[in-house]
C-alpha cells in the first residue's frame, strides 16, 4: 500500500472539537457548527455522525457535480437534489458503514445527468475517501 504525499495546497482546514462522543456536543472553532449529538436511534435531541457524514458527502457531490458540469459544458439545473443514506452495520463483531447517493437531476437527459454522477464520483473527496473502503451504490433518480 503506498503512502499518500502531503498536501501541496490546503485549501481549509476545518477544526472542530467534539466532547462526550456520541452523546456528547460538537464545535468548530469559529463557532459556526455547534451540535448536540445522539446516538442513532435513542431518543436524544442530537444528530449523529452518520448524519453528517451523509449530508458532507451529498453537499461536496453536488458540488462536484457542478465542476463536471462546467467541464463537460453542461447546464446543470438548479433543482438537483441528492438523498444520501449512511448505514452504520454491525457484523462479526465489527462495525463499518455503508452508502447510498439518489441523484435527481430533472429536466436533465439520463447520459448527460449519468456522465455527470460519474464525472463527480471520480472528483469528490468524500468519494475518494469512501472509495475501496465501503459499500456504496451511486444511482440516478
Amino acid at each position: 500500500m503506498s503512502t499518500p504525499t502531503a498536501p501541496q495546497n490546503v485549501l481549509y482546514t476545518a477544526n472542530v472539537q467534539t466532547t462526550g462522543g456520541r452523546d456528547g456536543r460538537a464545535r468548530s472553532d469559529d463557532g459556526r457548527l455547534d451540535l448536540k449529538l445522539s446516538s442513532p436511534g435513542s431518543s436524544g435531541a442530537g444528530t449523529n455522525p452518520e448524519q453528517l457524514f451523509a449530508a458532507g458527502w451529498s453537499a461536496c457531490f453536488e458540488g462536484a457535480m457542478q465542476l463536471a458540469a462546467r467541464r463537460l459544458k453542461i447546464k446543470l439545473p438548479e433543482t438537483v437534489a441528492i438523498d444520501a443514506q449512511v448505514d452504520l452495520c454491525l457484523a462479526e463483531g465489527d462495525y463499518f458503514l455503508q452508502a447510498r447517493l439518489k441523484v435527481s437531476v430533472p429536466g436533465l437527459d439520463r447520459e448527460s445527468a449519468q456522465a455527470l454522477v460519474d464525472a463527480a464520483h471520480q472528483t469528490c473527496p468524500y468519494s475518494k475517501l469512501s472509495r475501496n473502503n465501503i459499500h456504496v451504490e451511486i444511482t440516478l433518480a
